[in-house]
């Protein structure tokens, strides 16, 4: 039949547009330009769209050049195609051409940066946008509070709830969903459960989001308790909801909940979905169950590379780092390349692993590895204690022209404040201020910690006391006082946290653990009840950071029963929890309970014992003459819980046999321990020897640590008091006279009295009072 009209046309045009029939479209095309159509503008763009539509962008732009009368209509339907496509540089130079501009054309480009990562420039382009006098829609607004979330600009997102509010908007649907979002995104959220409450009405989207908010904000019983509502008041469950909660049950651990929601799945006919199938399965390998996680695996109907990626993390979590690989070998043989995200899944279970020769294997096939790929090889090295490979890797990746970002500069910096690297330290400051990047919370928190453990400490307070001009963050703070407590300078660490008592800011579980460390060295038993006060304001002493600490500072202060009060009421502990309350009995000679305690851990079998465990318990052991039992714990440790001995262990068991005398069983054990050159277990003998009056192995150790450290004044004055006592005057005037020819000099002592004013400071030997009453919290 042949065509007559424009409108015929047009009509042929939109069913080859809706059934992206590019052939057939091309045919209207020639014939529009055989009969001298083309000029019709509606026409023109119509075919703007078809071309789009079938994915022909560099034609539907020809179309778009030659068009002798453009209007409105065919700058949106341009711009349109080029945001679909992800050309947002031609989108953009295409905006700024445009004649003429209204709220359509502003909201395409800045919800098309939104979606493209492009946060910044859509935030930029909205503020643009208003001071054209043109008033953002729903859709621009919902884009520009995602803009917000995602750059966790908290001031910006207030902003455009105030404007939303003005314009009457803020009840609308998509406004208040993004709304609770990006308040969530910027973790307030007390705002977004505001906003969530505020809404006239509310749909899966709204409920979605708050769950997922919830969940990422730790509030794991209030995202539970939202789903059972949205649930129980018939708001439709879909596939996304479903995923979201699933989120909550991956970040809880709780995978008895997490079965109950697959379950659920089933039930509701959504197991087909491939996106909650991989919600699933990052559940179930999250929690470290990857026998469910299989068995979702081999039912999927469709397997993605997101499906390949989280089995190779989950069995990297177990450290399980041959099948990870093969998960990696299969994926490919079924024809899947790597992505980003695999091959940065691989390096992390084979830092796990510590198998440090396939992480490079992996990284090297990288033919142009990412950022990430490169942070994620920077943290693993640095997270097993292997800081030189991380340095280096760092002057690698300089090498290859890679700019760092704030994860790098962390990283970098902890790698050389571990190893008090100061001149290479330096060296990467240098770096971090080419990029101008310095001014990070992160990075000066990671030079803070830098040039603390370098004992530069006037240079931690110069890059603190900038930052702190600048932005209030409880990172830099915490840095600042670790780095003075480490500096013995506990007094300024005092002062430091009453300053930040009187910030709106509140201290985290890192704050309170530094400070009650500061207690425990100066033993000011009274200033670490102030702070457990502190900390029982804001209900933290169930935090395992903040009560190990705790439990710490009571056992070392002489308050074990405090100490164990503290333990029994803690409703979550770890392998540290357990250690510092064994140690606390050792220390406070209540042995037989740190033993009963390690016991009752063992029997628990929840948790593992670790090298600090064993010397805890043996120090236990020795404290209380339970001489058997420490060796029986001692043969345990290698045959029983694989753990291998070191010096430390050596030193407990030798001083629990010469506690009791049993210097034959220690001389067995000195021949058969591999740490002869340290020179605690050499000191601890010499000091049994002294108690026993055993001279032969007294000056066997003497000389071992005369060898090993001929300027320490210890083993000579040990040795000529060991002497003396035995009447042997010759030989303390020939320690003695060797003390002179090796300079040893004795250090003078020093100790402090605390009262009400704060602490008092004296030197022993002089009587010389070197004060200091700054840092007493009570004023």
């Amino acid at each position: 039949m042949e065509i007559r009209t424009t409108t015929q046309l047009a009509n042929f045009l939109q069913l080859c547009i809706d059934k992206k029939s590019h052939t057939k479209g091309k045919l209207l095309h020639a014939h529009i330009l055989r009969t001298g159509l083309f000029a019709d503008t509606f026409l023109s763009n119509r075919l703007i769209e078809l071309y789009h539509k079938c994915g022909r962008l560099t034609t539907a732009r020809r179309v778009f050049d030659k068009m002798p009368h453009k209007n409105l209509f065919s700058w949106h339907a341009m711009l349109s195609a080029f945001c679909k496509s992800g050309d947002i540089d031609e989108a953009h130079k295409l905006f700024v051409k445009m004649p003429e501009r209204n709220s359509v054309s502003w909201n395409t480009l800045i919800s098309a940066l939104v979606h493209n990562g492009s946060d910044q420039k859509a935030l930029n382009l909205y503020h643009d946008m208003n001071k054209t006098g043109l008033l953002p829609t729903n859709f621009t607004l919902a884009s520009v509070l995602s803009a917000c979330g995602a750059l966790k600009d908290f001031i910006c997102g207030c902003e455009c709830h105030a404007f939303s509010t003005k314009i009457g908007l803020d009840k609308n649907i998509y406004v208040g969903n993004a709304l609770l979002g990006m308040y969530a995104k910027c973790g307030h959220i007390q705002n977004a459960i505001k906003a969530f409450e505020d809404l006239p009405e509310v749909n899966e989207v709204s409920f979605t989001s708050m769950v997922g908010a919830l969940g990422e904000t730790d509030h794991i019983n209030d995202a539970f308790h939202m789903f059972q509502s949205m649930h129980r008041i018939g708001i439709q469950i879909d596939a996304i909801s479903m995923s979201s909660i699933l989120g909550v049950c991956a970040r809880s651990g709780n995978n008895e909940l997490g079965q109950q929601f697959h379950d659920l799945t089933i039930k509701l006919g959504l197991e087909k979905d491939l996106h909650l199938s991989n919600s699933l399965l990052d559940m179930y390998a999250k929690n470290g169950d990857m026998n469910s996680a299989e068995m979702v695996f081999n039912n999927l109907s469709q397997v993605s590379v997101v499906s390949w990626n989280v089995m190779i993390g989950g069995y990297g979590q177990q450290h399980e780092i041959k099948k990870s690989i093969d998960c990696l070998k299969r994926m490919e043989r079924f024809g899947l390349k790597p992505d980003e995200v695999t091959y940065i899944n691989m390096l992390t279970a084979c830092i796990k692993s510590e198998d440090i020769k396939t992480a490079h294997e992996i990284f090297n096939k990288m033919t142009f590895p990412t950022l990430s790929s490169w942070n994620t090889l920077l943290s693993g090295y640095s997270q097993i204690g292997k800081h030189k490979e991380t340095v280096q890797l760092f002057r690698n990746m300089q090498f290859c022209n890679v700019k760092g970002d704030r994860t790098t500069f962390s990283v970098v910096f902890s790698s050389c404040a571990s190893l008090r690297l100061l001149k290479s330290g330096t060296q990467v400051h240098a770096a971090s201020l080419k990029i101008h990047i310095d001014d990070d919370i992160y990075v000066a928190s990671g030079l803070i910690g830098l040039y603390s453990k370098c004992e530069k400490i006037n240079l931690a307070k110069i890059i603190f006391d900038r930052m702190n001009t600048q932005v209030e963050d409880i990172v830099c703070w915490n840095s600042m006082m670790l780095g003075l407590s480490i500096n013995n300078l506990e007094n300024e660490s005092f002062v430091l946290f009453k300053k930040l008592l009187e910030t709106e800011m509140i201290p985290s579980q890192f704050s309170y653990a530094t400070i009650l460390s500061s207690c425990t060295k100066l033993l000011s038993l009274s200033q670490g009840r102030q702070i457990h006060a502190h900390v029982s304001k804001q209900e933290m002493e169930i935090d395992v950071v903040v009560g190990s600490a705790l439990i710490d500072m009571y056992s070392k202060c002489g308050d074990v029963n405090d100490a164990r009060l503290v333990f029994d009421t803690m409703i979550t502990k770890n392998t540290i929890t357990w250690n510092e309350m064994i140690h606390g009995y050792a220390q406070n000679g209540e042995g037989e309970k740190g033993v009963l305690l390690y016991e009752e851990m063992i029997n628990e079998k929840k948790l593992k014992p670790d090298s600090i465990t064993f010397i805890a318990v043996l120090t236990a052991c020795s404290h209380s003459g339970l001489i058997d039992y420490a060796i029986k714990i001692f043969n345990s440790m290698f045959q029983e819980h694989g753990i291998e001995p070191v010096s430390d262990h050596y030193t407990c068991v030798i001083d629990a046999l010469g506690r009791d005398a049993r210097f034959d069983e220690i001389e067995v054990i000195l021949g058969n321990m591999p740490c002869v050159n340290d020179t605690i277990v050499w000191e601890v003998l010499l000091s049994c020897c002294r108690v026993h009056g055993n001279v032969k192995l007294a000056r066997r150790a003497a000389e071992e640590l005369f060898r090993l450290d001929p300027c320490n004044s210890a083993p000579y004055v040990l040795l000529a008091n060991m002497y003396s006592s035995l009447g042997r005057w010759d030989d303390v005037r020939k320690i003695r006279e060797l003390m002179i020819e090796k300079k040893a000099v004795k250090n003078p002592g020093y100790s402090w009295v605390e009262h009400k004013d704060g602490i008092q400071e004296f030197n022993v030997d002089k009587n010389e009072q070197v004060s200091d009453e700054r840092y007493c919290l009570s004023g």
